[in-house]
């Protein structure tokens, strides 16, 4: 240990919870794999109320990843999953990693644009995707490298009765089935991919060290970048989130997957914490309120992760329809601040805990959380996590602590942290500062932090100008950039401003070229056809000018500051 960190915190941890683990050995496909081995004939998988046990899931991975090795996919290949919350997904997931293949997450839901800038980065040749973004990855430009497309339906992973219903002759039914899945050609079907023996024991497995995972985030620059995870910093992160939380029992616990799985948030907390706890992981393809209290009612999940958004609808929904939560036993809350006014009514109707935590894409991605316990700290993202360490310190030079007590930026280092980013030694060495003592690296997070005597974290501003709205970053720049090809617009500064539904809303200023005027609904139009619908501004304002800096950099601080202020004085 060094002098910067003298641990405050971990006085503060709920009782059973160790203040160091071992670090796992293996890789994360030796985690599930001792699931299998342990809880043969327990569910994993729960999706409209079809089950997979986890002896089937064992042997659906083990097939899919011999069909993967004949495709031709080797160990240090990057294989992009382009998914829905399926089991079809966790299939993939592992069965590209018992190759020491790389996984690389995308969001389905993901434009054209943004889906063909990450595959311009990363180079996958292989892509296992929905059916219903087929079409997309098909129309990318030649110099992307993709070669072979392994298509999914998920309608083939629900109940008999549901696959029936969706093909009824009514209109309702060919809507649901419409939004579901489609047909297409030129891939490999994803029923043909598990149609050989499981793979041979004598096919290598990936080791600690190996590259499991590149998971996109946005930085300062907008441009996405991959973050780097071994299977070391995941399954390390696995067994955190299993010390935290020491009442969540092995073999029975029922963990809801209602967060996606392509975003690190609930890649870990489902697909691999829930699947090394032998636990039932109940799979939502999208969060629905009326879905997820079906389930409640049969079976209360004993593990919770979501967003703030998230429990504020299931509170209102099971009120207005008479469902009782009682019995979630744990709901853990991250991507955005978590309010009284949701946790008190959470609480109340569930007779458990709902705690806030923090993470990034780059730290695998848990950093810290609040106890599980009467001690957890309201407003505060709680504590970092066992062989996790943390600095304050001054973000003009980082070199220089802060003192307890005051603000200053948050740097980590712990076992769950990332090496750097994909092919980007430049932007990896940016975010990586070396301490005088003993030369270890720490990773600057971006964000302005406190820490009080009890080690319990605040978060107070984030150097990076990210926007996080239901619980999803924005790039400003991105959206920025995509406002000003549209007619009439010289000029925009994105930022977010407080909404209490979102965390945060998309909000534009806007300076319009000379004589021209805003068509607000058709700018938006304009953005939603190039960026994910959550990016896309809830409001345009129209200013004179952009406040910039001497060297003309927009300052989106003041920017924010002027919208705020118009709004209070409106």
């Amino acid at each position: 240990m060094t002098t910067y960190t003298p641990r405050p915190w971990l006085a503060s941890y709920a009782p059973g919870v160790p203040h160091e683990i071992e670090l796992p050995e293996g890789s994360l496909f030796d985690l599930v794999e001792r699931s299998i081995r342990e809880f043969p004939d327990n569910v994993a998988l729960e999706f409209f109320g079809a089950t997979t046990t986890y002896r089937e899931l064992g042997e659906q991975i083990s097939r899919a990843a011999e069909g993967l090795r004949r495709l031709g996919v080797k160990k240090g290949d990057p294989v992009a999953l382009v998914l829905p919350n399926a089991p079809q997904h966790i299939v993939a997931f592992y069965a590209v990693l018992r190759l020491g293949a790389i996984v690389v997450e995308h969001n389905p839901l993901y434009t054209p644009r943004e889906l063909r800038h990450q595959f311009e980065d990363h180079g996958a040749r292989f892509v296992i995707a929905w059916n219903k973004v087929v079409e997309t990855i098909q129309a990318f430009p030649s110099d992307v490298a993709v070669e072979t497309i392994i298509s999914v339906d998920v309608t083939r992973a629900m109940p008999l009765l549901t696959r029936t219903l969706l093909r009824l002759p009514i209109a309702k039914a060919r809507e649901s089935r419409g939004a579901l899945t489609t047909s297409v050609r030129g891939t490999v079907l994803w029923k043909d991919l598990l149609d050989h023996k499981p793979i041979a024991d004598k096919v290598a497995r990936p080791g600690a060290d190996d590259v499991a995972l590149l998971q996109y985030t946005s930085g300062t620059t907008g441009t996405p970048k991959g973050a780097t995870l071994t299977h070391l910093n995941l399954t390390v992160n696995a067994a955190q989130s299993r010390a935290w939380t020491p009442t969540v029992p092995r073999g029975t616990a029922v963990v809801y997957a209602v967060l996606p799985m392509f975003h690190a948030y609930g890649l870990t907390l489902c697909l691999t914490f829930a699947m090394s706890m032998g636990a039932r992981l109940v799979l939502f393809p999208k969060f629905d309120p009326d879905l997820v209290l079906a389930v409640v009612k049969k079976r209360p999940a004993t593990f919770l992760p979501a967003v703030p958004p998230i429990y504020e609808r299931l509170t209102k929904a099971a009120a207005d329809k008479g469902v009782s939560l009682a019995g979630i036993e744990i709901s853990i809350s991250g991507a955005m601040p978590l309010s009284a006014a949701v946790v008190e009514p959470w609480e109340a109707a569930t007779g458990g805990y709902l705690v806030e935590g923090y993470g990034l894409s780059e730290t695998s991605p848990v950093l810290m959380a609040n106890p599980v316990a009467p001690s957890r700290r309201a407003g505060t993202v709680g504590l970092p996590l066992p062989n996790t360490e943390v600095r304050v310190v001054d973000p003009e030079n980082p070199e220089i602590d802060r003192a307890p007590g005051e603000a200053g930026e948050l740097l980590v280092r712990g076992p769950q942290v990332f090496s750097g980013y994909w092919r980007k030694p430049e932007e990896s060495a940016a975010v990586f500062v070396a301490s005088a003592d003993d030369g270890a690296h720490w990773f600057r997070t971006g964000d302005i932090v406190s820490i009080d005597a009890d080690g319990f974290v605040s978060i107070v501003d984030r150097i990076k100008e990210l926007i996080i709205t239901g619980g999803f970053n924005v790039a400003p720049s991105e959206v920025e950039e995509c406002l000003r090809a549209f007619p009439g617009i010289a000029d925009a500064a994105v930022v977010g401003l407080p909404d209490g539904h979102s965390g945060e809303a998309v909000v534009a200023a806007v300076v319009l070229e000379p004589g021209a005027e805003l068509d607000a609904e058709a700018a938006r139009a304009f953005v939603r056809e190039n960026l994910t619908p959550y990016k896309v501004p809830k409001r345009l304002v129209v200013v004179e000018a952009l406040p910039k800096s001497l060297i003309g950099k927009v300052l989106r601080r003041e920017v924010r500051t002027n919208l705020l202020d118009a709004d209070q004085g409106a």
